[in-house]
């Protein structure tokens, strides 16, 4: 059976960012997949900083209707302080971060040598939650500031510009915290206000976040 050279130049490909590629219905090139387009809208990297604001209209930001859902990425954020804890909070207009939330908070936890206790893997986080809070919500229990211990995760924010429904939330992380144990911390929650939400602040619960880097992207409907 004879093989056929595949032809790189006989397909017509157009690149679309964020978007998977695949076979056209001719079988002779390729188009984009349905799904939801990501785009990049800013970066913000972190050096010895009080904190990591991204206000909608401010330096390139959005943060309106444009996008249904935003995605914050965080990428080996470092704390300056030992046990410190990487948290969130909105702003409802105005110049202050504090709408009101109402989240709930879960972590698990293992060790390299596997020696914590089972009933310790997976712990509902009650001092991590709020009810009906201004206060700012911790994303992980706590972060070690050893050169190699970091928090990396997500957060998505649901139509922070809807001014009928609650703006929800979801947030996974993973952390590092005495250098021989990983924890994931699971938050979930809502702004409970009217307003739009147009600004998302980053902070430490105590001390600056020495570095990281933190992206925000818009989620596009397909």
């Amino acid at each position: 059976m004879a093989i056929s050279k595949f032809n790189y130049n006989s397909f017509n490909v157009t690149p679309v960012a964020s978007k998977a590629l695949a076979f056209n219905s001719d079988a002779d090139g390729f188009t984009t997949a349905s799904g939801s387009s990501m785009i990049l809208i800013k970066t913000l990297t972190a050096s010895s900083s009080a904190n990591l604001s991204f206000v909608d209209g401010a330096d390139s930001v959005v943060l309106d209707d444009t996008y249904p859902i935003y995605k914050f990425e965080f990428i080996n954020i470092h704390p300056a302080t030992d046990g410190a804890k990487f948290s969130v909070n909105f702003r409802d207009g105005g110049s202050s971060y504090d709408a009101t939330k109402t989240t709930t908070m879960f972590r698990t936890y293992h060790q390299e040598d596997d020696g914590e206790s089972s009933g310790d893997r997976f712990v509902y986080e009650g001092g991590g939650d709020l009810a009906q809070s201004t206060g700012i919500q911790r994303l992980v229990s706590a972060i070690g500031n050893a050169d190699d211990e970091t928090y990396s995760g997500e957060l998505f924010l649901f139509n922070p510009s809807s001014t009928t429904f609650v703006k929800h939330f979801i947030s996974r992380g993973s952390s590092v915290h005495d250098a021989s144990a990983n924890q994931d911390s699971f938050v979930a929650g809502y702004c409970n206000v009217t307003a739009a939400i147009d600004g998302v602040q980053f902070s430490m619960n105590s001390g600056n976040i020495d570095a990281g880097k933190i992206k925000l992207y818009g989620i596009a409907d397909s």
